[in-house]
């Protein structure tokens, strides 16, 4: 604050010995230290309560922050909640028009159904094994009679001769 060097302080103690004399200078050093302590409990004081005035200030700022955050989390929130709600509300609204029209085909088709006959299913065969096949296909060969014109030749009827011997 004052800049005072050593050679300052040197002509204010000679000028106030000059001024208040040699009898009565230790009482007035002591009356200054006691008013410059005053001063500087004074200035600490001041000190003290100007840097708990800066946190203060600086916590409300923080304070102002944190709920400023905390608004607009909520308004996010808010709104990703009504984006969701409007989604399901636009997936329900078409499972339900998707339903509907599934019902009104199926019950087309059953009023269909009513009115015109089913052709009946023609009735599966058995399985048949394969070498019975091949056997019933080998007697039917052999009991076969041969037609004319079928270019085979006419089998020999038994004769009576033939017959008897």
């Amino acid at each position: 604050m004052f800049d005072l060097s050593s050679s300052k302080l040197f002509l204010l103690a000679v000028i106030a010995l000059l001024v208040v004399g040699p009898r009565d200078l230790p009482q007035l050093l002591r009356t200054v230290g006691r008013y410059v302590g005053m001063v500087r409990r004074q200035a600490a004081d001041f000190r003290a309560q100007f840097d708990d005035a800066m946190r203060e200030s600086e916590i409300a700022d923080l304070k102002r922050q944190v709920e400023d955050f905390g608004r607009e989390a909520e308004t996010a929130m808010r709104d990703a909640e009504s984006a969701v709600q409007k989604e399901a509300d636009a997936i329900k609204s078409e499972a339900a028009g998707t339903l509907a029209d599934i019902d009104a085909t199926v019950k087309g088709e059953h009023e269909l159904a009513a009115t015109e006959p089913v052709p009946a299913l023609p009735a599966p065969e058995p399985p048949v094994d394969a070498s019975a096949a091949a056997l019933s296909a080998a007697v039917a060969a052999a009991s076969r009679k041969p037609e004319a014109g079928d270019g085979a030749a006419p089998a020999a009827a038994p004769t009576p001769e033939k017959v008897g011997a």
